[in-house]
């Protein structure tokens, strides 16, 4: 089994998925977990970059780097730079010395400042009736293989798809609230169970010979 470690995760479903398979897994975030786990970091991830891990997922926080608000670096004063300090954020865990790494954001400024992603994915791929495009920056890791696709079976006006966290012109039914960026942020249990059983897999006696 391998260490496992889970960064900038508060919800714990990674971590979890990661140890109900055996691993030694934890997460870290500057937020205490919701599931009150004694498997958690509560602190600045780059802390514990050197605690010698297998493998690592990270989750670095997107408000300055999606594309749905880099419009704003061009109109709120400062706001470029917190871009810049999200980017070197990214960059510090990207260059982690652990084997295997998995970096998870939506689409934005990483892919135009850093490299594009490897993988984008969304949730219907992995059981759960909702859309939300979600890409994957990997070193040393396969893809995700979609676990279970499923049919849309409600439509927009102009015939793309609707998912059930649609509004029937496509924009997220979730509305705005001080709690709304936490209730975006926490992975799809379909795809933290996916990472779990795929990359975890690799970590696995088994997977060296």
């Amino acid at each position: 089994m391998g260490r496992v470690l889970v960064g900038c995760e508060f919800s714990g479903r990674v971590r979890e998925a990661f140890r109900r398979r055996g691993h030694d897994a934890w997460s870290c975030d500057l937020l205490p977990s919701e599931d009150a786990s004694p498997f958690h970091y509560q602190g600045d991830v780059l802390k514990v970059l050197e605690l010698e891990w297998d493998l690592a997922v990270f989750h670095p926080p997107c408000q300055y780097l999606t594309l749905a608000g880099l419009h704003w670096n061009y109109r709120k004063e400062g706001r470029m730079k917190l871009t810049e300090e999200a980017l070197e954020f990214v960059r510090a865990l990207l260059g982690a010395p652990i084997p295997r790494i998995a970096l998870e954001n939506p689409v934005g400024a990483i892919s135009t400042h850093i490299r594009k992603p490897d993988q984008i994915i969304q949730p219907w791929q992995f059981g759960h009736p909702e859309s939300k495009q979600t890409c994957f920056w990997l070193q040393e890791l396969p893809p995700l293989t979609p676990t279970a696709i499923l049919t849309p079976t409600r439509f927009q006006v102009n015939g793309r798809p609707r998912w059930d966290n649609q509004t029937p012109t496509g924009q997220n039914r979730l509305g705005p609230s001080k709690d709304r960026w936490k209730d975006r942020s926490r992975t799809y249990k379909g795809v933290a169970e996916a990472m779990a059983e795929q990359w975890g897999a690799l970590l696995l006696p088994s997977a060296d010979k």
